[in-house]
């Protein structure tokens, strides 16, 4: 028993005739009546009364003819909804970021949402150096990470560039100046992110290099905590100036240049390369892509 076959026999209930159903379904007669025929044969039951000419069902044949109704009825819903999903009526799209890169996220998803509203947007937090595993394993479709991974698994587009930036407290005795040295630095209290990152290392050799001490005086699990305690004086930070855009517009904090420390990184928006991205994913990309700045190209890596 297949679909088509429930089709006929809906079809020749409805048009009460044999002929009227081929023409319906675009078919010849004899192959309607044999699509009926097999659907006899298997379930061991006459559908139709023979002696009637306007394809009257039996009592086996009515009760196929409301399964079937059922059955073509879910198949019209399957088409719809795959339908709504292709025109973004509705779906689901999921992202991956750590604490720095959904900072990026924050104006991008306004103007996909604004575009299309009936889709859900789920944003998990997770560390930036989990996030391409999770992404090739199908937790989430699309990740934001501050680099681009080097497994060839993983397809990568640049959306935008961010420095790192020192922020001090706006009274503080360095907020006059846009650019200091490491060397000015070597009296300062830090205060510093306690996770672990690449970034921080190179701070650390820098200030090495330098001879210049590092004073860390308080570690903070999270940029939020950082950039209250320097709000409040007690100390300066090193952060992505991507995460203190906010503060800094309303003066809560003043961000400058460490003259050996430009550091710059390119936030990257990731999936699995060569996977059948959802309507929902491939729209967001192409938001980002309108979005971003620059002339950043898509790239995966070798």
């Amino acid at each position: 028993m297949d679909i088509n076959q429930l089709e006929v026999l809906v079809s020749v209930a409805r048009e009460q005739s044999f002929s009227r159903a081929a023409r319906a379904l675009h078919r010849t007669q004899p192959a309607i009546s044999q699509a009926i025929r097999r659907l006899e044969l298997e379930l061991g039951e006459s559908l139709f009364d023979r002696s009637s000419k306007d394809g009257t069902l039996t009592a086996a044949g009515r009760v196929l003819y409301e399964v079937a109704q059922q059955m073509l009825n879910l198949r019209h819903g399957a088409h719809a909804a795959i339908k709504e999903l292709k025109d973004l009526h509705r779906g689901k799209l999921t992202l991956s970021a750590n604490e720095y890169t959904v900072m990026y996220l924050l104006p991008v998803i306004p103007l996909f949402r604004a575009r299309h509203p009936h889709i859900k947007v789920e944003v998990k937090r997770s560390l930036g150096s989990r996030i391409p595993a999770e992404i090739l394993g199908r937790e989430f479709e699309i990740g934001v990470v501050s680099y681009k991974p080097s497994d060839a698994a993983i397809a990568s587009v640049a959306v935008m560039k961010d420095e790192l930036a020192l922020i001090v407290a706006p009274d503080h005795s360095l907020a006059a100046k846009e650019i200091v040295s490491v060397k000015e630095l070597g009296a300062e209290s830090f205060i510093a992110h306690n996770v672990s990152s690449p970034y921080r290392d190179k701070v650390v050799r820098t200030f090495e290099k330098h001879k210049t001490p590092l004073n860390i005086s308080l570690e903070m699990p999270t940029l939020e905590a950082i950039k209250r305690f320097v709000e409040q004086g007690m100390g300066v930070a090193l952060v992505p100036r991507l995460t203190a855009q906010t503060e800094i517009a309303r003066k809560q904090v003043v961000a400058l240049t460490v003259r050996e420390m430009r550091l710059e990184r390119s936030i990257h928006l990731i999936y699995r390369k060569g996977a059948t991205l959802s309507h929902a994913a491939r729209a967001f990309l192409r938001v980002a892509r309108e979005k971003r700045g620059d002339s950043v190209e898509e790239s995966s890596p070798a």
